[in-house]
């Protein structure tokens, strides 16, 4: 049975198991005429978090000690929703980095003061399925605190779910690769001449690739082959290697790092394929998905 390592309050308890593991527990009234040390029973409405990670373990019980439990029960459930609604497991940290930010967000939207997110619009388009999360996390915000947050803490919702699908070494930054991606799509519209249909299952699937690619090009994880073979080949397509080639300029200029021949080779392939499906729908011709 879990022992009480620390109670932050009669609801809130940071418990151990026999494997030495920390969890944070919300259950109304268990800690009450507890102590460190007692074994303790968690009821089946209880709500056990996963293991606190330790380097966030000091900075998550200080920020429990400062704001109400409530704010660790909603990111809870937000991040229940989002492993359920994306088949994945979203790394711990999340716990902490959201926990903090929904209640700065309340705490800044009770002073009037509203932060301009500058990648809105990427994080919204780019990221559809998690920004879809962050209008879930409003709405079950209004729920339980009985304030509705603007649409922006949606996308700043998103962008706390994009990273802790990562690995934490990664240092993935989505509002960084939001930006790429939107820089990506612009060039590809204006070369291509082509405003693709943000409904339609291939833009999504561009959209997926160009995901992969931020992640490859801020991590420095490129794909780099020991030939140039698929890059000679693209030549086929002009066009595409054209707009592929105008995109490594632009992350020169705009970030300082050149992407190798391969990459430029695929961004091709995915442009190619983006375009002239495209072209088809425009001309009325039956596309297959």
């Amino acid at each position: 049975m879990p022992y009480i390592k620390k109670i932050l309050n009669y609801s809130v308890l940071l418990v151990s198991d026999e494997s030495d593991e920390e969890y944070i527990v919300l259950q109304k009234g268990i800690g009450f005429g507890k102590k460190a040390g007692d074994e303790v029973e968690i009821l089946s409405d209880g709500r056990v978090f996963v293991p606190v990670p330790k380097p966030d373990r000091s900075q998550l019980l200080g920020l429990l000690a400062e704001i109400p439990a409530s704010y660790l029960e909603l990111t809870q459930q937000i991040v229940a929703y989002a492993e359920e609604t994306l088949h994945t497991s979203l790394n711990e940290h999340i716990y902490l980095a959201l926990t903090d930010h929904l209640h700065f967000a309340v705490e800044r939207f009770g002073k009037g003061l509203i932060v301009t997110n500058r990648v809105f619009w990427e994080l919204k388009t780019f990221y559809s399925k998690e920004f879809q999360i962050g209008l879930y996390a409003l709405d079950l915000t209004e729920q339980k605190l009985g304030i509705r947050l603007p649409e922006e803490e949606a996308a700043n919702i998103a962008f706390h779910i994009v990273n802790a699908q990562k690995e934490i070494e990664t240092q993935y930054d989505a509002m960084k690769a939001a930006k790429l991606i939107g820089q990506v799509m612009t060039t590809v519209t204006y070369v291509m001449n082509c405003q693709p249909d943000r409904e339609s299952l291939h833009y999504s699937r561009f959209i997926s690739h160009m995901q992969y690619f931020a992640e490859r090009f801020f991590t420095d994880k490129m794909l780099d082959s020991d030939d140039d073979l698929l890059y000679s080949q693209m030549e086929v397509y002009p066009r595409s290697l054209s707009c592929a080639e105008k995109i490594r300029t632009l992350l020169v200029r705009e970030y300082n790092k050149a992407i190798t021949n391969e990459e430029v080779a695929y961004l091709a392939i995915h442009i190619h394929r983006l375009a002239s499906k495209q072209q088809k729908i425009a001309q009325g011709q039956d596309v297959v998905e």
